[in-house]
């Protein structure tokens, strides 16, 4: 895990500007830090900047900037698979690391992109051929770690941030009040809806995707993966849980590999403890799980988890929430983000994520990724539901739901098991409140809900957006700052190719069972995991009222809120007064007071 950054173009960075951007990508890197400049055969200026988290082969003979003839790559990032592609190397000159950077760049200046094809990993790259003067940069398949672009008439700057991109061009970028209207309103949902990022004409490099530029100029960028749902139709049950398991047992053997200790976040769900079961019963890795421990009686999975905890025998950390100090350590956390944060979730695990680090960890393991592949939400039930509406099935499900998961259910859209039977094209719960939320802006908003069309299954086109567009991307690119704060590569094992595809494979009637959804991951670790998080229905994850953390009734927190700020420019103070005065807020309308103050901070930051 690392920091990138450079240019390619017609203007050359002064050495300040590169100090300046090294600076700033210190938390990424603290390891080492390298620059190499280059003139291409056309006479362009390159640049490539990186700061070194390290991770595998801790030796300074690793450090990138790397070269290997006439290629450089500055990576972010871990090829997980490197010792089995580094035998394709064999007959060739002896590696000179023992290090995945340079198995990678070698594969690619001998397979161009096809490479990619075969590589196992998280990445952002710049690779710079000197033959031919051209720069390509790439990312990983799901996004799991940032590139940032910023096109100009004189060349095309990047980076792992926004601010490193600032630090570069010599000015920050004006905020982009179309994308804080849509936060507001639409909520953290909508964000990667759109091409646009919280900075006017800031783009991000796409998932699964290359662009390459040369003297001819900037490509555009190309698809090297495409994720799609192709059911394997004579597959059995007993056949989806055995390759499950198989394929997350690869998945998490390849991402223990590491030179550093690394820890796991642990709640009392199933994704974690499948990692968790697998890492301390299959393959004996000393595992020490952190958990945040939440004070709403809603929430709280303590109980679980040290009953958890107590059947591994496993070194465990519970961490408090941590109210005090709210609005400086949030200031600091939105600054450090170059953006609001998306909720408030990702403001406690930046908390958690601090206690990884002084425990003296580099890496964290988490189960993102598995509520989107195995059926992890409560509308999955009943998209499912209205799939097999008409079919033997559906009377023993719908059954089986109302007992098990209706009574668990707030949302009061998705206390209907017919939502989706009488209309597929619902989608309210999702953008819940946003009309009255747009209600307190200074100027009109509206934005429909869309999504994009990967599967002609409604249940599992659901699930695809929410992995390539409205969860799984927001919470990467939290779970991405949050550890690079504090230094920590943060790993994602479900996020694999082959378990990804495979589990894209798996025939829609056997992802919930009696009113079980992630029935073949809970049946894969069934052996391994504890009967108390097998058996646990709810979906709970980490919320808390915003009122938790900020005291309403404090009149210096209500002097800080209402003061003269930018963000009035937008939103309407008197409706602001208006929610202050109110107390024990719905769920919906606290986190827009949380987005609120986000907006507050990021667009007051951009003055100072």
């Amino acid at each position: 895990m690392c920091g990138i950054a450079g240019f390619i173009g017609h203007r050359e960075i002064l050495e300040d500007a590169v100090r300046a951007c090294l600076q700033r990508m210190q938390r990424r890197g603290p390891d080492a830090c390298g620059a190499q400049r280059f003139r291409t055969p056309d006479g362009r200026q390159v640049l490539l900047l990186h700061t070194r988290l390290s991770i595998i082969d801790l030796d300074p003979r690793a450090n990138q900037p790397y070269r290997w003839g006439e290629h450089w790559m500055a990576f972010n990032g871990e090829l997980y698979n490197y010792l089995e592609l580094a035998q394709q190397l064999q007959g060739d000159a002896p590696l000179q690391t023992r290090s995945d950077t340079e198995v990678f760049v070698r594969l690619l200046a001998r397979q161009g992109l096809a490479a990619l094809d075969q590589a196992e990993g998280m990445w952002a790259f710049a690779l710079y051929d000197g033959a031919d003067g051209s720069l390509v940069l790439c990312r990983d398949r799901f996004g799991e770690k940032p590139l940032y672009l910023l096109r100009t008439p004189e060349g095309v700057y990047f980076g792992s941030e926004p601010k490193f991109v600032f630090a570069l061009l010599g000015r920050t970028l004006p905020p982009n009040t179309e994308q804080l209207r849509r936060y507001l309103v639409n909520g953290y949902k909508s964000l990667y809806k759109t091409r646009d990022t919280f900075f006017v004409g800031l783009e991000e490099l796409e998932p699964a995707h290359c662009l390459r530029i040369s003297p001819e100029g900037v490509g555009t960028p190309t698809r090297y993966w495409t994720p799609a749902y192709a059911p394997q139709a004579d597959m059995s049950y007993d056949e989806a849980v055995r390759g499950a398991r198989t394929r997350l047992e690869r998945s998490l053997e390849l991402r223990l590999r590491s030179d550093v200790p690394l820890a796991f976040l642990m709640s009392g769900g199933v994704d974690s403890n499948a990692l968790i079961s697998i890492a301390h019963r299959v393959f004996g890795h000393d595992v020490h799980g952190f958990t945040i421990l939440n004070q709403d009686a809603r929430y709280d999975e303590r109980a679980i988890v040290e009953e958890a905890v107590a059947e591994y025998g496993i070194r465990h950390t519970g961490v408090g929430m941590g109210t005090e100090d709210f609005l400086d350590r949030l200031r600091a956390l939105v600054a450090y983000h170059d953006a609001p944060v998306s909720t408030i979730t990702y403001y406690v695990q930046w908390l958690l994520m601090r206690h990884i680090q002084d425990a003296g960890y580099k890496i964290s393991i988490s189960g993102t990724g598995a509520d989107e592949m195995f059926t992890g939400y409560y509308d999955h039930h009943l998209l499912h539901l209205a799939e097999i509406h008409g079919t033997p099935a559906h009377a023993p499900t719908l059954e089986a739901w109302q007992t098990h998961i209706q009574p668990l259910v707030r949302n009061p859209f998705l206390r209907d098991p017919d939502l989706f039977v009488r209309d597929r094209s619902f989608r309210d719960h999702i953008y819940l409140g946003n009309e009255g939320f747009a209600q307190y802006l200074t100027q009109p908003f509206q934005e429909a809900f869309e999504e994009a069309q990967y599967a002609e299954s409604l249940l599992r086109n659901r699930m695809l957006n929410e992995m390539f567009h409205e969860a799984v991307r927001v919470i990467l690119h939290e779970d991405d700052l949050n550890a690079m704060y504090y230094s920590i590569e943060n790993r994602s094992p479900f996020l694999d190719r082959e378990l990804f595809e495979f589990c894209y494979r798996i025939p829609n009637p056997h992802l919930i069972r009696d009113g079980f959804n992630k029935a073949v991951l809970r049946d894969a670790v069934r052996d391994l995991a504890p009967g108390c998080v097998i058996g646990k229905r709810e979906k709970v994850g980490f919320n808390a009222p915003v009122e938790a953390f900020l005291d309403l009734d404090d009149p210096n927190v209500r002097a800080t809120l209402l003061a003269e700020s930018p963000v009035f420019d937008i939103i309407r103070r008197d409706r602001i007064e208006g929610l202050l005065a109110s107390r024990g807020l719905p769920n919906s309308e606290s986190k827009f007071l949380f987005y609120f103050v986000n907006t507050k901070l990021f667009l007051e930051q951009l003055l100072t």
